[in-house]
């Protein structure tokens, strides 16, 4: 790991509606991203070789996956703070940017000058103080797993990251780590493919109810759609949201199917395997 490229006011301060596509000129810039504050945003922002990066906390939820990343980016050398939930919306990196207030930071970032409650913007501009460390960390594990149900006629796909939907998964049941929002307001970005069913986790709802809308536009598709609480599972971790995740919130498509909030999701889950 080494440190290079001079402090200054030349640092950009560039928004990515979601970490895993980061823009132009990403590399030793300070990143507002509309992501979640778990550990695979966290690696790929360390992939990325971004000088810092300001996550939304997805309403900490359990175990603090929401702000996962800060430690680990931490170790990597990298600054990083979360922005509340209850201050904008999830998935969009404008409104963070407009609207944000932080709400954790690693020590790198305090030290860089960012303080708690201070307005995403002006946090930004801090975070070009920090240093640059060029991060080179190792790929993570396990980010892609399958659960099959005797008789089933469809795969549950474990996916950490709504980002690593492909072709394959179509008219599969998705589980992703990933938040229930619309990743920059766009509806086309719900699901990467026509799967059968597709879960989310809720962030913790957030302002405006932004956790969930991922919901009415995967119905406009005819795709069964849920969330699970961000307290009772890990974001980032689809595992622990099929394992553990109560569901917080259903489409109408998915209620047809008799999925009811409340109920755990791999039950129901291991249900619509069989239909």
């Amino acid at each position: 790991m080494n440190t290079s490229r001079p402090m200054g006011d030349d640092i950009p301060v560039l928004t990515a509606a979601t970490i895993t596509s980061l823009p132009s000129g990403a590399a030793g810039a300070v990143i507002v991203s509309g992501s979640h504050g778990g550990i695979y945003p966290g690696y790929c922002a360390a992939k990325g070789q971004v000088r810092a990066v300001v996550f939304h906390d997805a309403g900490i939820g359990k175990d603090e996956a929401g702000i996962a990343s800060l430690d680990y980016l931490q170790a990597g050398g990298v600054a990083a703070a979360t922005v509340a939930s209850t201050s904008c919306r999830i998935g969009d990196a404008d409104d963070m940017l407009e609207r944000g207030r932080i709400s954790h930071a690693n020590p790198l970032a305090l030290n860089a000058g960012v303080v708690i409650g201070m307005a995403c913007r002006q946090a930004a501009e801090q975070l070009k103080r920090a240093p640059w460390h060029r991060a080179t960390p190792a790929p993570l594990e396990e980010t892609r797993t399958e659960e099959t149900v005797e008789g089933g006629r469809r795969r549950i796909v474990l996916l950490d990251s709504a980002s690593l939907v492909g072709p394959e998964d179509a008219g599969q049941i998705i589980v992703t780590g990933s938040h229930g929002a619309l990743v920059g307001g766009k509806p086309a970005m719900a699901l990467r493919t026509d799967g059968f069913a597709a879960v989310y986790s809720d962030a913790g709802g957030g302002i405006e109810n932004a956790g969930y809308t991922r919901l009415p536009a995967l119905d406009e598709r005819g795709i069964a759609a849920f969330t699970v609480s961000a307290a009772s599972a890990r974001i980032g971790d689809a595992r622990s949201v099929y394992m553990d995740g109560i569901v917080s919130a259903v489409n109408r498509t998915a209620a047809a199917l008799g999925c009811r909030v409340g109920e755990p999701a791999g039950h129901r889950l291991r249900q619509w395997a069989l239909l």
